[in-house]
């Protein structure tokens, strides 16, 4: 299990490293993300998320309990609808707070798959969202930098109460669930 970190922290506002070439550590990496995210019961995982500098996330939207996990190494959107569609984002990373974010409704997204092979693929709708959402973790952007300055301070002080009040589980052998 890999160790979330919360905001507030810098390696937020960091442009992740690209991957020059999927190895066996890349690999290990992917599949101890895949992990922490199954645990924190979540949707998406950025690299940065768990204090890793790489252009690495997972995907799994366990759609009617059916897990199919995807991990996009140096994942790249080449396409964007003109649809723009809202939704109601929040992020393991910042426990306790969500917000109404603006995104486009479809992408189509290039990246390495775990053999190191090109891979292009066209996503809609929430998995448009959750992968839009995790790849701008990798850019230095968190979804709460789309709002006005005035309703992010505001949100980041409601976090922090959440976090005193909610202190973060730290999942490991004896964690039920």
């Amino acid at each position: 299990m890999l160790k979330i970190i919360y905001a507030p922290n810098p390696i937020f506002k960091n442009k992740a490293k690209a991957i020059a070439v999927v190895d066996d550590e890349i690999r290990e990496l992917s599949s101890d993300m895949l992990k922490t995210m199954h645990a924190e019961n979540a949707v998406g995982l950025g690299a940065n998320m768990v204090g890793i500098d790489r252009q690495i996330i997972v995907v799994d939207l366990k759609e009617e309990g059916i897990s199919k996990p995807y991990v996009m190494i140096n994942p790249k959107i080449i396409e964007s609808s003109e649809n723009i569609v809202e939704f109601e984002e929040a992020s393991i990373s910042f426990p306790g707070i969500s917000a109404v974010i603006k995104r486009p409704d479809q992408i189509k997204v290039s990246y390495l798959d775990l053999d190191n092979r090109p891979q292009v693929i066209n996503a809609e709708g929430f998995f448009a969202r959750v992968i839009q959402h995790e790849i701008d973790y990798l850019h230095g952007i968190v979804f709460i930098d789309y709002l006005s300055k005035l309703k992010r301070d505001m949100l980041l002080k409601k976090m922090t109460k959440f976090i005193k009040n909610h202190p973060p589980h730290v999942h490991g052998p004896g964690c039920s669930h």
